[in-house]
């Protein structure tokens, strides 16, 4: 096969951006597909809701803090706030294109009709990529590799024949993606059906004009804040690899049970209605710092799920009934790229046939790569472009994949131990384990940290690594695409995250100097016992 050159990019957002720079820092020729008018993908807000692109609404704010969200090598600035409102994080990647000049390699309005293999694919891995720009002309190029970049919020998913009677609801009914505003909800009656994390948010947002919200749930769900303990961004303290080498080393159950208590701590989840019947951790949580307290005032109230719906009203599993005049359906999205043939991607529900979750298995020659289709506790871009580097390099002949057998029964091995995990549910394919899995991608591109070595070499920098917040930058401090950066941002994050907080100047505050010196020094102890244990 002829090396890899030209690579065509499908979708403008928060992956597409990554996978361009990454092509142009292995020497590719990127192309970039958009078919709106705009970068951004879901983070760019419209008030009309488009049929083929995800979109976020008009209140969001992130549940992931700004610096394990950002790129690798390009923080967010130190005066954003750790949460931003979508409006920021739209702006970042504004900024990211202008500072890696990559506007000039995207195509807007040009939307992707069919990728299909050419007829030498077997000796080229070559596509045939057929686009329609806005004036309706099509036109067919040829590509050596794909990077599918569409995420995984474009169809909405709404199991209507769950809900007997909904075709009587004389109300209206909506998906989530529809939801823009919480003023058509004022003075409604509106039930949230979902509890992930858009049902919560939505659930609290509308509870500000309706008259009431019920919030509908099958299985409950534990609820997270944004802040830990002393108001620090609570994945910067839970995603380190300390935690990760406890989590590995005690009984899952053990874990649990110590998150459970911590989260009961804050409110018991029992007395809000919304105790689930699987343990913490098990499936995805909601991050909500709102939704107590609109349950304890009454603006929410938490209901089991929906056995029918009447001409007015939801009736219950449990009989209670309640009148409502709107349903919202936050129930999610189904996973389609309907410009591939289903062969060369199968991707359903309750089976991703995709190699570390980026490559298909069958394929005779891997120039197809699908960037993003995962759905972790953390922020996705970092990952999207983690994805992005180890493809890049996989396109290029500097990485190779395993047999197409042993990739096959990678893939089996990972869904069976999900569904050992989430006690017999295959719904929750996409789920991965942030560290473990960016780890192995780096350990494919030569970018894994070797952590005992960098101990003796760099004690300050491996203390921050191992106990501090696994960030993205961790991976550009060796490898391929190293950030001679990196170091300094790394030691610095918990300045940047803390500063925009600190708006007010505090006289005659000092630390004490002795006890930091103490701190440190056992943090030193301890961190030795550590990292022996480390891999």
């Amino acid at each position: 096969m002829k090396p890899v050159k030209r690579v065509a990019i499908i979708g403008a957002g928060a992956s597409g951006l990554v996978s361009t720079k990454c092509c142009l820092d292995e020497g590719l020729e990127p192309v970039c597909f958009e078919r709106s008018d705009d970068i951004g993908g879901l983070w760019n807000f419209q008030e009309k809701v488009s049929d083929l692109k995800g979109c976020v609404y008009k209140s969001l704010i992130s549940n992931s803090s700004k610096e394990m969200m950002c790129y690798s090598d390009f923080p967010f600035p130190d005066n954003y706030p750790n949460f931003m409102h979508n409006s920021r994080i739209l702006q970042y990647l504004r900024l990211f294109i202008q500072k890696f000049d990559l506007m000039k390699y995207i195509r807007l309005k040009t939307d992707v009709c069919s990728v299909v293999r050419r007829e030498d694919f077997s000796s080229t891995g070559q596509w045939d990529v057929t686009t329609k720009d806005s004036d309706g002309n099509a036109k067919t190029s040829t590509f050596d590799a794909i990077m599918v970049c569409t995420g995984h919020h474009c169809y909405p998913h709404v199991p209507l024949d769950s809900f007997p009677g909904i075709e009587k609801f004389k109300g209206q009914y909506t998906h989530s993606k529809s939801y823009r505003d919480p003023q058509v909800f004022e003075g409604k009656r509106v039930v949230v059906i979902g509890v992930g994390n858009t049902g919560g948010d939505l659930a609290v947002d509308i509870s500000r004009t309706a008259k009431q919200v019920f919030l509908s749930t099958r299985s409950g769900i534990w609820v997270f804040s944004r802040l830990a303990n002393e108001g620090y961004p609570v994945d910067m303290i839970l995603h380190n690899r300390y935690a990760c080498l406890m989590g590995s080393i005690f009984p899952a159950s053990l874990v649990s049970s110590y998150y459970e208590r911590t989260l009961n701590k804050r409110f018991n989840h029992a007395n809000y209605g919304l105790q689930p019947n699987h343990r913490a951790l098990v499936r995805q949580p909601m991050v909500s710092d709102e939704l107590p307290s609109r349950i304890i005032s009454g603006a929410i109230q938490v209901k089991p799920n929906v056995k029918h719906f009447t001409e007015t009203s939801a009736v219950f599993v449990d009989g209670s009934v309640e009148d409502v005049d709107w349903i919202l359906f936050a129930t999610g999205y189904s996973v389609a790229y309907p410009f591939l043939e289903e062969a060369v991607a199968e991707v359903h529900a309750s089976h991703v046939s995709l190699y570390k979750h980026v490559f298909p298995p069958q394929l005779e020659r891997p120039t197809l790569a699908i960037i993003g289709l995962v759905d972790p506790l953390v922020a996705i871009m970092p990952i999207s472009e983690m994805q992005s580097r180890w493809a890049t390099r996989v396109f290029k002949g500097l990485v190779k994949l395993p047999p197409a057998e042993d990739m096959l029964a990678e893939i089996t091995n990972r869904e069976e131990k999900i569904v050992d995990r989430t006690g017999g549910s295959q719904k929750r394919t996409l789920k991965i384990d942030y560290i473990p899995y960016m780890d192995s991608m780096a350990e494919q591109i030569g970018a894994k940290l070797d952590i005992k070595r960098l101990f003796l070499a760099d004690p300050r920098l491996a203390y921050q690594i191992f106990f501090g917040p696994c960030s993205p930058y961790q991976f550009r401090l060796v490898g391929p695409g190293k950030w001679e950066g990196a170091r300094q941002t790394i030691l610095t994050q918990w300045d940047r995250a803390m500063k925009p907080t600190k708006t007010r100047t505090l006289a005659g505050r000092q630390e004490d100097a002795t006890l930091t010196l103490l701190l440190k020094a056992m943090a030193l102890l301890v961190l030795l016992c550590a990292v022996f244990f480390y891999l």
